[in-house]
């Protein structure tokens, strides 16, 4: 998913001549706290809301150009990526820009999280486990290979480092909501699991016991 594919073409820009007081009138009216600037459809940066609170109305935005934020993404750049430096710059409207750093279009905050929230399956049903492994063992391959015996798949695979550990810590989440199996198979093969989200046999066969004596009590 690229920058270009997510691209709101809602968001007006500023210029330097605008003012103000404009400014913070189109940024009540989009309610967002920043909005992009242009000069010829070349983008300059980002004007935050804040840094125009204590200005005067009527200044143009040319005397407040040193504190424009550099942050865009360039329109073929990945979903990833525009993530980063909108959440780096902690700015609300993110613009998005040819090579030749035309502005093209923005994207807001809100849809890049809806964006992401697909872009990681999180309306697909499925099981989440979390393993801690060292560096050297991490395997993607065997994981995967795990998963597959007990008749499942992964369908997203996210990793990072732990700061404190060193270990590589590995989310997966697998196309079953029932992971007992898939649990036991890692254990077997002496992966730590940290945490995990789903449902376990036992808990299932519990659930189905106690509905068989609910059904006998009422005869």
């Amino acid at each position: 998913m690229l920058a270009s594919q997510l691209i709101q073409q809602t968001f007006p820009s500023l210029h330097l001549t605008d003012k103000v007081g404009f400014a913070l009138q189109l940024m009540e009216d989009y309610d967002v706290q920043h909005l992009a600037i242009v000069a010829e459809e070349i983008l300059l940066g980002v004007v935050a809301k804040n840094d125009l609170l204590d200005e005067d109305d009527t200044t143009v935005l040319l005397t407040v150009e040193d504190r424009f934020i550099k942050a865009w993404v360039k329109k073929d750049e990945f979903i990833l990526t525009a993530l980063k430096v909108i959440t780096e710059h902690e700015i609300t409207v993110l613009p998005v820009v040819t090579e030749q750093d035309e502005l093209v279009g923005c994207v807001s905050q809100n849809i890049l999280q809806q964006h992401l929230a697909k872009y990681l399956g999180t309306q697909e049903l499925g099981g989440i486990i979390v393993l801690e492994i060292e560096r050297r063992n991490f395997s993607f391959g065997e994981i995967s290979r795990l998963v597959e015996t007990n008749d499942a798949y992964i369908t997203q695979l996210n990793t990072y480092s732990d700061a404190e550990t060193g270990l590589v810590i590995v989310s997966i989440k697998i196309n079953k909501v029932e992971i007992s199996d898939i649990l036991a198979t890692f254990q077997r093969y002496d992966y730590t699991v940290k945490y995990y989200f789903g449902e376990e046999q036992f808990a299932n066969e519990l659930k189905e016991n106690y509905n068989h004596l609910m059904a006998y009590l009422s005869l």
